[in-house]
This record gives structure tokens, C-alpha cells and sequence, in this order.
């Protein structure tokens, strides 16, 4: 996945602690998120499929430890305010791309980045949505900041 650095802190601090598990975990005991709901969104005639990870637990394991994303799939990260994101590729192993959206649903920037890197990539801007898809999936079809992502009413609102 990609998390937000903000997300992982808040993930780690206080009773988190006791849930992390130690680095020697098998393939099997890694944590991926699973039973996400699903949702359409589309950015100008391209239709895509996200999963809604909206709480501190889903944004911080987001797409971490897996190893291949379905055509036109990914994930949309819902946080509760807008604000600077800065996401990182920890136990991430598809490369991704990732467009900050504002609050309007505008996007603001598109990065790609690179897996298993522990680098942190922002957002240009106060961002409220993310949305993480195979690397390369944006620029092949043209879509820039600015554009406008429509469906995002559906994922409701984050959660914590």
C-alpha cells in the first residue's frame, strides 16, 4: 500500500501497539485488507474500481503485501478533513501511481511510486481523497491535475 505517514503514527501509537506483529511473519500472516467495500468512480470516460479504505486500520495496511491489482482496480484512501498527505510503499510490491484529490473531488497531483520504497510522495495540497492504481494507469489515459473524479459521494465518509 501506500499509507499515509499520519495514518501509520496513529496506527502504531497507544493500544495499536499491541496488535503489530513482528517482521518474520509468513506470506499467510501479513496483513492485507480484505471484504472492502467496492465502488465506481470515473475521471472523465474512464471507469474505475476502488476499494474504500476509510478507517486508520484499512488506510494503514492499504494495498501492502500484494502482488497484482485487477485491470481498472485500486484503492480510494477517504480522510476525514483535507490536509497535506504524504504517502509512502512500505510492503508494497505493485508499482503504483497515486492521484491527491481535494475536497471537490478535483485531483491535484499525480505521483508514481515505487515498491518497497519508504520514501514519502505528497500531495501538492491540502488533499481529502487518494486514489492508488497500477503505476502508469492515469498518464495512459490522459488524465492530469485538474480533472475532476465524479462518484466520490459514494465512498462515504472516513471513519476515524
Amino acid at each position: 500500500m501506500s499509507m499515509s505517514r499520519r495514518d501509520f503514527f496513529a496506527f502504531v501509537s497507544g493500544a495499536a501497539l499491541a496488535f503489530l506483529q513482528p517482521m518474520t511473519l509468513s506470506a499467510q500472516e501479513k496483513p492485507v485488507n480484505k471484504n472492502l467495500p467496492v465502488i465506481e468512480l470515473k475521471i472523465k470516460t474512464h471507469k474505475l474500481k476502488v476499494e474504500v479504505a476509510a478507517d486508520v486500520n484499512t488506510r494503514t495496511v492499504g494495498l501492502m503485501n500484494r502482488f497484482s491489482l485487477a485491470p481498472d482496480s485500486g484503492m480510494l484512501f477517504v480522510f476525514a478533513q483535507s490536509e497535506p498527505l504524504a504517502f509512502w510503499m512500505k510492503n508494497t510490491f505493485v508499482p503504483l501511481s497515486i492521484a491527491y484529490v481535494d475536497r471537490k473531488g478535483v485531483i491535484l497531483n499525480i505521483v508514481d511510486m515505487k515498491p518497497q520504497d519508504e520514501s514519502t510522495y505528497p500531495s501538492s495540497g491540502p488533499a481529502m481523497f487518494a486514489i492508488e492504481m497500477k503505476q502508469g494507469w492515469f498518464k495512459e489515459r490522459g488524465i492530469v491535475s485538474g480533472d475532476k473524479v465524479d462518484g466520490l459521494d459514494k465512498a462515504g465518509r472516513a471513519k476515524n
